[in-house]
């Protein structure tokens, strides 16, 4: 069991939403609108990031609340409860408070508590998109496993806006500076492509276990964006300064990675494959990805709307490597008909206009 004793406060449509007694499964069910999804990204803000709607804080806070929001949970750990919290105060609503057990923490330490993981509709057109969506995607099917993975994430980030503005300066940069920067740059460069590509090795092993059906088995390749030797892309960025200052911006590195996906029993690039492959390939990672995850922390799976496109087989399917994986799993749906298959050990919720009615514990006899 990963997460109990929920509560949104003043967050999207809920001024005050608790949600207590979950379970392996745990299904949100309401009509479109309701508020079903802000109860998930609610919970996908206990990772670092920016949520799976990657939204400003400010525009998550309720519009008619105070300016602020909160979120918290208890995540059972081997050695107790842990208090986990996030949030904005209405006097600095950009500003996100993180808290461990009551004390302030920054948000890249979350991962070291909970592995989170999401698929939702918007992702849909992941291998359709440009490269930066399936980077961010990638990222977070490593931060699950790599905690440290959000602290190199964020040195990257950082040192690459940096160089960015140097190069971007009307006089010549100091190239003391730029050699500065860009040591940081290739020092965290390096170890953010290591773990990408960790992960692509991994999960290209799972899969390769997989049946081509009920789900289409994709192929992962790791597509470098640049040297991912520390000492090779110091070398690349230093060369690359002029070309780089007329573009103002740095055209080689780990932030041009990308992720190549293949459907295997065609051989046709993922992008170029019918929506429904495209969705089947999405569920099977996610998946795979769900298997890779060790004991060391609890994980959540968040699935938004996935049951409801899904054939009866490929639904008992999905349910059955659910169940034969270690996260807690979080599903929404409009109706209960999808879920028949997991109704008698799920907790369910009705969800309506941002209010939450517990309909029965898991294990107790579904009503309508």
């Amino acid at each position: 069991m990963a997460l109990d004793r929920i509560l949104l406060g003043h967050f999207r449509n809920h001024r005050e939403t608790s949600l207590d007694g979950t379970a392996p499964f745990n299904l949100l069910v309401g009509q479109n609108g309701a508020g079903k999804t802000n109860v998930l990204e609610a919970l996908s803000f206990l990772a670092p990031g920016r949520g799976l709607r990657r939204a400003a804080l400010a525009d998550v806070a309720a519009q008619d609340g105070p300016g602020g929001f909160a979120v918290s949970a208890d995540l059972t750990t081997p050695s107790g409860p842990v208090r986990l919290g996030t949030g904005t105060a209405p006097e600095r609503p950009g500003r996100r408070i993180v808290q461990v057990n009551r004390a302030e923490t920054p948000a890249v330490r979350l991962g070291e508590w909970l592995s989170l993981g999401w698929l939702t509709p918007a992702m849909d057109r992941l291998f359709m998109e440009g490269a930066g969506a399936r980077r961010r995607f990638l990222d977070r099917l490593v931060l699950a496993i790599e905690p440290g993975h959000a602290r190199h994430a964020a040195q990257l980030e950082n040192a690459l806006r940096e160089r960015n503005r140097l190069l971007a300066e009307p006089f010549e940069p100091d190239p003391a500076w730029l050699d500065a920067i860009e040591a940081q740059l290739a020092e965290a460069g390096a170890a953010v492509a290591a773990a990408r590509h960790r992960l692509i090795e991994a999960l290209s092993g799972a899969l390769a276990q997989w049946p081509d059906q009920p789900f289409a088995r994709p192929d992962l390749a790791y597509a470098a964006g640049g040297p991912v030797d520390r000492a090779a892309l110091v070398a690349a960025l230093r060369e690359g300064r002029r070309r780089d200052r007329a573009a103002q911006r740095t055209l080689t590195g780990p932030h041009r990675d990308d992720l190549v996906v293949t459907m295997a029993g065609k051989q046709q690039r993922a992008a170029e494959c019918s929506t429904g492959e495209q969705k089947a390939m999405l569920i099977a990672i996610t998946l795979a990805h769900a298997g890779l995850l060790d004991d060391d922390r609890p994980a959540l799976l968040l699935l938004d709307e996935v049951a409801a496109h899904l054939d009866p087989l490929r639904r008992e399917a999905l349910f059955d490597r659910l169940r034969a994986g270690r996260a807690q799993v979080w599903l929404t749906g409009t109706e209960l008909a999808p879920f028949s298959g997991i109704l008698d050990e799920a907790a369910v919720w009705r969800v309506s206009g941002g209010h939450v009615e517990r309909a029965w514990p898991a294990g107790a006899q579904p009503r309508e």
